[in-house]
């Protein structure tokens, strides 16, 4: 038979802290991923109301800009009529801006809840792929804390992308705005020195460049520490998250133990890690702000010093002087926006990577290059499961395979409609085994033919219960309208859940108000209702009372149509389905088999070679 399928190996082990991927690239991969989202008209829209609204809003703001030199003068001139009536063509001016203003803020907001839909959206629907998110919980720490990439990292990407973005186009239009004003004023400086007159094309924009460029300059060079500063931080936040989570979700067995005092050292060894990389941005921030509040504080002056000389020599009234002032701030903001936003872009870019490495793990979860000892998976013949020469291994390296168990009676054969149960040496770790049959666990050797997957059903030995009402617990995967009323209540008599049929439809935290009985009732009510052709069990009946096992075998036993493979000891199974007896047979590491089939050589002479062969072929297949 063919094979189709070569199933990659779990990579437990290897831990993926983060990819050498270019700026270009992490944007390209976040603009795919909101190219292909549903929201991506929205997004169009917005984008090009904004870019209308801030080109618009420039063109009033060199208005503004202009009516300084009339109010300047006319305050000069002591005319009050002009000064009143410039002080009306200032209301109109900043009434036009104050609108523009607002509406630009709503669509900022409008823009960033957008982009967050669409990749908080995008995240979650690569992470939910088919087996995607178990394999990225076993690939190192890409895998840890999955929810605050998915929540929080993608919030902050978003919304931090739209602030920096739009405040990026509307420095740019500015610039380009302004730029020119402060070349033509600077045209009209002429300087007097020694008797002589002389003019400095473009003065006041060289002088803004110049300005600006040692602020930038000197941003980065102290400020260059925050993007892996902020990067550590929403890592060692997330960790902290998850203690307090992990610790909350299982309160009742700590308090049990009695061992509050160690999960409290726990989670403060957590906080100071987190306090720790916050001292250390906080003296980074700290520094930084020597630069971005001394410069801050200098460009309240510096203008009004560089136009001073043409002043004073007479080529500039007092308003085109503070039409200089304006132009020159408004070019020198333009310019140092990379300054004035360094912090805040040290964080996007930290958040730019934790996404764009978490996205790019998932979609190639589905890529990697095959590690050697894979199990190959196969499509069975229709009305059978086949296990060809199956061994299953509990660790896997790039070079070998470690301890682990096969199939004491060989290649095995189950056709439709047995009863089978498989038990194991003692510490055979059973679980792989329904792991492999599921297609979680792929290291090992041999073969394992499966029926399709939609024909299958898989009973966890505990069941997720996921929030919700009941009905939506008992229907899980399936949508809640799956089965009617009358079938989904037969089911939960048949289990022993009747007395809460009358809140099917209560929304409830029901993994905390049911017991383990009642949940692994659940579990079953879904098998009942399914009708799978194979079911297989990860020893669901371990742990009930003898009655409840009892019960929920028989109910195994009407199944008449299934294949039922339980994985486990259970003398209510045994009863009740008289099953098929298969055995997990634990691999004897392979030093071990050397040295009981090769005796000692005696001393200064080899080995025949027929007995170096067979200790060779023993060795290869325990």
């Amino acid at each position: 038979m063919a094979v189709e399928t070569q199933a990659k190996p779990n990579i437990q082990g290897n831990e993926q802290v983060g990819y050498d991927l270019s700026l270009f690239f992490r944007l390209r991969m976040m603009f795919s991923a909101f190219w292909n989202s549903a929201v991506r008209i929205k997004l169009i829209a917005l984008v090009v109301a904004l870019f209308v609204i801030i080109l618009v809003t420039a063109y009033v703001q060199v208005l503004l800009n202009s009516w300084n030199a009339p109010f300047y003068d006319s305050l000069a001139r002591r005319d009050i009529s002009a000064f009143f009536h410039q002080l009306g063509v200032f209301g109109i001016i900043a009434g036009s801006l104050l609108v523009l203003n607002v509406v630009q803020a709503w669509l900022n907001q409008m823009t960033a809840l957008y982009m967050r839909e669409g990749l908080a959206r995008d995240l979650v629907d690569q992470w939910l792929q088919a087996k995607r998110a178990l394999r990225l919980a076993s690939s190192g720490l890409i895998g840890v804390n999955p929810d605050q990439r998915l929540h929080e990292d993608a919030r902050n990407l978003a919304e931090s992308t739209t602030g920096l973005a739009i405040g990026l186009v509307q420095a740019t239009i500015l610039l380009l705005s302004f730029i020119g004003v402060l070349w033509e004023l600077s045209s009209g400086m002429v300087f007097k020195l020694n008797g002589m007159s002389f003019a400095i094309p473009g003065y006041m924009v060289w002088a803004a460049i110049l300005y600006a460029g040692s602020a930038s300059f000197l941003s980065q060079f102290v400020g260059r520490r925050l993007v892996r500063l902020n990067a550590d931080r929403y890592s060692k936040e997330a960790e902290l998250r998850f203690a307090l989570m992990h610790a909350n979700e299982h309160m009742a067995a700590i308090t049990i133990a009695g061992g509050e005092e160690n999960e409290r050292r726990r989670i403060n060894l957590d906080i100071s890690a987190v306090l720790a990389v916050i001292r250390q941005l906080a003296i980074a921030n700290t520094n930084l702000t020597w630069v971005s509040a001394g410069y801050g504080w200098l460009v309240l002056i510096i203008p009004i010093l560089v136009a001073a000389p043409a002043y004073f020599s007479g080529g500039l009234t007092f308003g085109q002087l503070m039409v200089a002032v304006g132009a020159f701030n408004q070019v020198n903001s333009a310019l140092r926006w990379y300054v004035a936003n360094f912090g805040p872009i040290a964080e996007w870019r930290a958040t730019l990577m934790r996404v764009t490495d978490f996205r790019k793990a998932l979609t190639e979860m589905d890529d990697k290059t095959p590690m050697p000892h894979a199990l190959v998976f196969d499509k069975a013949a229709p009305g059978t499961m086949v296990w060809t020469d199956l061994e299953i291994s509990t660790k896997t390296s790039d070079e070998a395979t470690e301890n682990g168990f096969r199939i004491a009676e060989g290649t095995v054969t189950i056709n439709a409609g047995e009863r089978v149960m498989i038990n194991g040496d003692h510490g055979v770790n059973r679980r792989l085994l329904f792991e492999v049959l599921a297609h979680q666990w792929y290291s090992g050797s041999g073969t394992v033919s499966l029926p399709p997957m939609d024909e299958m059903l898989f009973v966890p030995h505990m069941p997720y219960v996921p929030g919700g009402t009941l009905r939506e617990a008992i229907c899980f995967p399936e949508d809640r309208d799956a089965y009617d009323d009358a079938a989904v209540e037969a089911a939960m008599d048949k289990v022993g859940l009747a007395r809460l049929k009358s809140r099917l439809d209560t929304q409830a935290r029901w993994d905390r108000l049911l017991d383990t009985e009642e949940q692994k009732a659940i579990g079953f009510a879904h098998l009942l209702l399914a009708k799978p052709k194979w079911i297989v069990l990860d020893d669901p009946l371990e742990g009930l009372e003898v009655d409840v096992q009892a019960k929920l075998s028989a109910l195994l036993s009407e199944l008449t149509d299934a294949t039922v493979i339980y994985i486990g000891r259970s003398d209510a199974y045994m009863q009740a389905m008289s099953p098929r007896i298969l055995h997990l047979q634990a691999l004897v590491p392979h030093e071990e088999v050397v040295a009981e089939a090769v005796p000692p050589a005696p001393a200064q002479e080899e080995d025949p070679p027929q007995v170096k062969e067979a200790g060779s072929k023993k060795a290869s297949t325990p």
